[in-house]
């Protein structure tokens, strides 16, 4: 009997701890560049030179791309698959909305190693003629048994991102 009230308590203790991480993850990361906001928007708006920043563009420089529309437009679509890294995995990213100077947002759609679909953008503040505050935002829905592991997800991906908003900053010096 004391078995059962033992795994009852742990069942009560994971459910209760996936209610309070929520149901979303939302990683937010910044790095102010010394640049004109249109200057970053510029470089920004291409997706393929995530190739010279994001730390996942760059993990597999082998990985097998392909690309339909035109870059820098609504509706460029990454295709992306890498079969010698499962961290990499497979997968496109298309862009789903754009504002001159300020914002451009994908969804990211994951197919292996698991299936899962974002939002990520990245937001220009200016900060005066030649400095822009860049936020590279991660928006991530997280169901359960998932969730219970967001605090160590938001961690490692939020190092990533910044380590990449940190490569960006240095490719536009």
């Amino acid at each position: 009997m004391l078995a059962l009230y033992i795994v009852l308590g742990i069942v009560a203790f994971l459910v209760v701890l996936s209610v309070l991480m929520g149901n979303k993850m939302v990683i937010e990361k910044s790095v102010l560049i010394s640049k004109s906001r249109k200057e970053v928007y510029d470089y920004l708006k291409f997706t393929k030179n995530q190739d010279y920043f994001s730390l996942w563009n760059m993990k597999d420089p082998n990985m097998d791309k392909k690309y339909q529309y035109e870059d820098g437009k609504v509706g460029f679509i990454y295709y992306w698959n890498s079969p010698t890294d499962k961290g990499v995995g497979e997968g496109e990213q298309e862009i789903i909305s754009m504002k001159e100077e300020e914002m451009i947002e994908y969804q990211v759609r994951f197919k292996k190693p698991m299936q899962n679909t974002v939002t990520t953008r990245f937001i220009m503040e200016k900060k005066s003629e030649n400095e822009t505050l860049v936020t590279w935002g991660f928006y991530s829905p997280s169901k359960f048994p998932m969730n219970l592991f967001k605090p160590i997800l938001v961690n490692m991906l939020g190092k990533d991102i910044q380590k990449s908003l940190d490569n960006l900053k240095g490719n536009l010096k």
